[in-house]
């Protein structure tokens, strides 16, 4: 098995591999997931091949990236979840997604956790960002277990907008706000 940058009760975090496009497929290509992420629409196997070269490029530059999400017991994995750069950004911006037949099982708190815990130990990481549709309460409930903290809501170029949130390694949200 490739690089494992962490291990909780129920999951286990590795860097991606090639043979992970399936699976990257499976979560990312699923039109029901995706409605919430970019521009709603599920990612193609040209894009999904593309991101592998990507996160391989952020593991070079950062040290961290997209990683697999491996149920232990079984061997599956069960989704997605990495630290990342979008558009070159300078906040580091976490990210999961979980195939359907994982969800509402708290896993994505379990690795989101995980996850931050990991970018501040590894990485020196003091601050983490997520972003979500405004609507999008089932990212909102995962993001604030995780211990982030609610913040502004962003304007994007094309007029529409994400509600930000925030972690800040040992200690409360800059803005403060809930």
């Amino acid at each position: 098995m490739s690089h494992v940058i962490f291990k909780t009760p129920r999951l286990l975090g590795r860097h991606l591999e090639p043979n992970d496009l399936t699976d990257l497929l499976e979560v990312y290509g699923d039109a029901e997931a995706m409605r919430w992420v970019d521009d709603g629409e599920p990612l193609s196997r040209a894009d999904a091949i593309r991101w592998l070269e990507v996160t391989k490029n952020n593991y070079e530059r950062y040290g961290y990236g997209m990683s697999a999400l491996i149920e232990p017991a079984s061997g599956e994995t069960v989704g997605f979840c990495g630290l990342v750069h979008p558009d070159g950004q300078s906040e580091a911006e976490i990210k999961y997604a979980l195939k359907r037949r994982y969800w509402r099982k708290g896993l994505a708190t379990e690795a989101v956790q995980a996850m931050l815990a990991y970018g501040a130990k590894t990485h020196g990481l003091g601050s983490v960002i997520a972003t979500t549709a405004p609507e999008n309460a089932a990212s909102h409930r995962v993001l604030l277990k995780s211990g982030m903290v609610q913040g502004e809501l962003r304007a994007n170029d094309d007029g529409s907008s994400v509600q930000v949130f925030e972690w800040l390694a040992g200690g409360p949200s800059k803005s403060g706000s809930t």
